[in-house]
């Protein structure tokens, strides 16, 4: 888990969702790197809870998010650990965002493609190298 000082933007329908120098980039054995965004560089009337549920055993119970743009509502599309194990201490409250669900997420100037098969909610970009969990045949490493 380390400060990100690059740009992160988050943007669904044409709408930005998220948009900070001050992400932290968070990584988790064998996926891409997560970025969680601080909520004061999040559009978060554009956010209503969400449905599901996960635990992780190093961050603690996630709290998702909808996002709401243009007359969509994305299910779950984001998350945040609002009381982290202590060891996360720096992401409590802060968002991070499904590539998988969103239209765009970009890491500076490159869009970032979705960790594949995979919740995790890691963006791949060119200099991040596989292979990554949730990819055919990583289902049992």
């Amino acid at each position: 888990m380390v400060p990100f000082g690059g740009r992160i933007r988050v943007i669904h329908r044409d709408a930005v969702i998220a948009e900070t120098r001050r992400a932290i980039r968070v990584l988790e054995t064998s996926h891409a790197p997560m970025y969680f965004v601080p909520p004061s560089d999040v559009v978060t009337d554009r956010l209503a809870r969400g449905t599901a549920q996960s635990y992780c055993q190093w961050k603690g119970a996630a709290t998702y998010w909808s996002v709401f743009t243009r007359g969509l509502l994305v299910v779950n599309a984001a998350w945040s650990y609002e009381t982290p194990l202590p060891e996360y201490e720096a992401i409590r409250g802060y968002y991070a965002f499904s590539a998988s669900l969103l239209d765009e997420c970009w890491v500076d100037n490159e869009q970032a493609a979705p960790n594949p098969g995979s919740t995790s909610g890691g963006w791949i970009t060119s200099n991040i190298i596989g292979p990554f969990k949730g990819e055919p045949g990583t289902e049992h490493w």
